[in-house]
């Protein structure tokens, strides 16, 4: 007679609603079997108040690596260095499953960027399991090696006698070349909007490009988060000018804040009139009156419904296929958050805009353009020649 483990080889993640109404994510089997301890970490996360979009990837690559586990023979709890490693190779070297119904040209592969992520949940969801007793100490300890760091990022308190820098770091990791943000210069975000042709998207694009908001918080946005007006007293605000308040909370289209802690972000007097334009054509439609979500469907059904990523990735991908670049809504974060630093924004403000907790979060936004170059090699030639003078 087979084994539980032959019937039921694969893991999946899945939504789950509790008693209470909040939801959360699990790992079950082919017969919807809890898997416990992942589950159990699952709840730890939530718990500690991680964010929402980071539980359900979380979920998904720790289903992942106890399919992985049951394919090969592999026990999840006790997994050798040599195991671990043959999945980080196959992890690149098996083709993704076809997004969909229809059959692809040629087959996707993960990358060695997404590679690592996956390894990282594993060895997090490992270090948990073995602070439970769920997995051998020896297990966690092979996930590291000492490393001695010759340049150490700014902030790091390497100690009088550099005693800091033998830090302990993931041993199972490919190299990777750090890929620089991509982002949109002005006159790009101009063509995006251009694209556009309704006034809800022409709001959504310049909302995300002036505030620098993720998607997950664009999409989560509802009508008491807007203080367009000049003075917002009569709606219990302080703040002065127009601006729009990021709060965490869980929405009924999954869109979620990552940052746990609310902030504000101000706005400028073409963003409320783009606004204003939106509410115009949204009011024509009677299904959104109801709804108090900023975005929502009006062209297709369900209308009055609160948009979700999926028809929001469709309506960048047809927009970047008009303007005949990539144009991706972290694009347009990426351009807001340059734009500050280049501007001469404080570090300190441009990070409380963009809702970092850490200031390291900013050195990414600090990149060289083309123009910087060629400006200082010109700099450096026009130094020269005057010096000759």
């Amino acid at each position: 007679m087979a084994t539980s483990a032959v019937l039921y080889r694969h893991y999946r993640a899945e939504r789950a609603i509790s008693g209470d109404g909040s939801t959360y994510w699990v790992v079950v089997n082919d017969a919807f079997e809890l898997h416990t301890e992942a589950c159990a970490y699952l709840v730890g996360l939530k718990s500690d108040d991680r964010a929402y979009n980071t539980q359900r990837t979380y979920a998904g690559r720790i289903a992942l690596y106890l399919s992985y586990c049951t394919e090969n023979a592999v026990d999840w709890s006790r997994p050798g260095l040599a195991q671990l490693m043959a999945m980080m190779r196959w992890l690149i070297d098996e083709p993704l499953p076809p997004k969909g119904r229809r059959p692809v040209a040629e087959p996707r592969f993960r990358d060695k960027g997404t590679a690592n992520k996956i390894m990282g949940t594993v060895g997090e969801f490992l270090t948990w399991s073995a602070l439970q007793g769920w997995v051998p100490a020896s297990v966690v300890s092979q996930l590291v090696q000492p490393r001695f760091l010759h340049y150490a990022p700014s902030g790091f308190d390497a100690g009088e006698d550099g005693q800091h820098r033998t830090i302990q770091a993931r041993r199972i990791k490919y190299r990777v070349a750090v890929a620089g943000y991509e982002w949109l210069s002005d006159d790009q975000i101009e063509k995006v909007l251009g694209c556009t042709t309704h006034a809800r998207d022409r709001f959504l694009v310049a909302m995300l490009a002036v505030t620098g908001m993720r998607i997950g918080e664009g999409l989560g946005l509802r009508r008491q988060d807007m203080h367009f007006l000049p003075d917002s007293t009569s709606l219990g605000c302080q703040i002065e000018g127009p601006h729009v308040h990021v709060r965490r909370r869980l929405n009924s289209n999954n869109a979620y804040a990552k940052s746990r802690y609310p902030r504000w972000i101000p706005v400028e007097a073409g963003t409320v009139e783009l606004y204003a334009a939106y509410r115009f054509e949204r009011d024509a439609v009677p299904e959104a009156g109801g709804c108090d979500m900023v975005f929502v469907n009006l062209f297709r059904a369900p209308l009055g419904e609160p948009m979700k990523y999926p028809s929001t990735y469709e309506l960048f991908k047809r927009l970047a296929a008009r303007a005949g670049f990539r144009a991706r809504p972290h694009m347009l974060r990426h351009s807001a958050i340059t734009r500050w630093l280049r501007s001469g924004v404080d570090r300190d403000v441009a990070q409380n805009m963009a809702g970092h907790q850490s200031p390291q979060s900013m050195d990414p936004y600090t990149h060289a353009t083309d123009q910087d170059k060629r400006d200082a090699v010109k700099l450096v030639a026009a130094k020269r020649k005057e010096a000759r003078q």
